[in-house]
């Protein structure tokens, strides 16, 4: 399905920033690793609006693929500085913490997806997509067009 937004279809995904392994997946790549099957999942806009649901999405966690890009952390206290910045190729930015993604319950429902009820995503997602399952507003935090996952430490 296509409404005008085939120059945002995302077909990699670039993992940067404070990580050891430098890392470009597609969906191939994302196959190979470690499977999530997550149920419907109600959307709800930023207002509070109900958007409907998210169908059957098949993906894998953000943290493992943070973990294969492996954060470098050089001191003790470092992971709890740093931020992780989920972007869309049309700009559409996200974030996490490191300690929502691994020391929270959010981190198991944050999500790379790249299929819906068993297809492949629209144009108008994108071929790779983020989802946070866990927060009561799904919306804001539903990225499509996902091109580009960055660790970032913000303070010293």
């Amino acid at each position: 399905m296509t409404h005008g937004n085939e120059k945002f279809v995302s077909q990699h995904l670039e993992i940067a920033g404070l990580i050891k392994h430098p890392i470009t997946l597609d969906v191939g790549d994302l196959k190979k690793l470690a499977q999530q099957s997550i149920g419907d999942t109600p959307l709800t806009c930023q207002s509070g609006a109900d958007m409907g649901k998210t169908g059957k999405l098949q993906g894998v966690l953000l943290r493992d693929v943070l973990e294969r890009a492996d954060v470098i952390s050089k001191a003790h206290n470092d992971v709890k500085k740093i931020i992780v910045v989920a972007t869309a190729t049309d700009g559409y930015k996200v974030v996490f913490s490191w300690s929502e993604l691994f020391n929270s319950p959010v981190g198991q429902g944050v999500v790379i997806f790249f299929q819906r009820d068993g297809k492949a995503l629209d144009d108008d997602e994108g071929r790779i997509a983020l989802i946070s399952t866990q927060d009561i507003r799904t919306g804001p935090r539903h990225v499509k067009w996902l091109n580009k996952i960055e660790v970032i430490k913000v303070v010293d």
